[in-house]
């Protein structure tokens, strides 16, 4: 196994996410690494042909998956949608050789189903692995890609991702609120806003 680089210093500590990619990676050791975390929440791990990247996320990129997370719930609850939240499941298929752990995700109607609906992905420091190649080959339906402030949407129409303006799995969610409240001071204050755009 080769590393390849990490995430260069110089970033306001506690801002950026420390990341590796590491080469040559065979299956059988991706997922010894993920059997030996065990269950701590990081580092995360994402695995594409061979190549490991292995995160541990910021502070600030941990708040505002979470963040975000927290409004996407309570429209759900809100508008009386029937949803699980999954949080960083581990998605995974050998024969494929890919595998990944999402910031969050979400079923729609039956729990137990074997794939997400709704995969969310926060890009807050630069690099890593193609992430919508690894859910394109896993078939998750739909995945969010938050990056400079803005949701970019991605449905998965046979064996490609296309972009769409919204989302189908949560629809009618205004994902431009839900961005401009991940400014607010404190996740109940961006929920009780959120609460009352709702509610009308």
């Amino acid at each position: 196994m080769v590393a390849v680089g990490t995430i260069p210093s110089g970033e306001i500590v506690g801002t950026a996410d420390e990341r590796v990619i590491m080469r040559n990676v065979r299956w059988d050791q991706f997922e010894a690494m993920v059997a030996f975390r065990g269950d701590a929440s990081s580092p995360r791990f994402a695995y594409l042909e061979g190549n490991l990247e292995i995160m541990s996320p910021s502070r600030a990129h941990v708040t505002m998956k979470s963040l975000i997370g927290a409004l996407v719930e309570l429209y759900a609850f809100e508008n009386g949608l029937d949803f699980t939240a999954v949080g960083s499941w581990l998605l995974k298929d050998a024969p494929k050789a890919r595998g990944l752990e999402p910031d969050e995700c979400y079923i729609v109607g039956d729990p137990n189903k074997d794939r997400p609906d709704l995969a969310i992905e926060v890009v807050w420091t630069s690099g890593g692995l193609d992430k919508l190649e690894i859910y394109r080959c896993l078939g998750v339906r739909e995945v969010w890609i938050v990056k400079d402030g803005k949701v970019t949407v991605h449905r998965l129409e046979g064996e490609a991702y296309v972009e769409i303006p919204g989302s189908e799995v949560f629809a009618g969610i205004d994902l431009e609120l839900v961005m401009r409240l991940v400014d607010e001071p404190t996740t109940s204050a961006a929920m009780r806003k959120m609460r009352d755009a709702l509610r009308g």
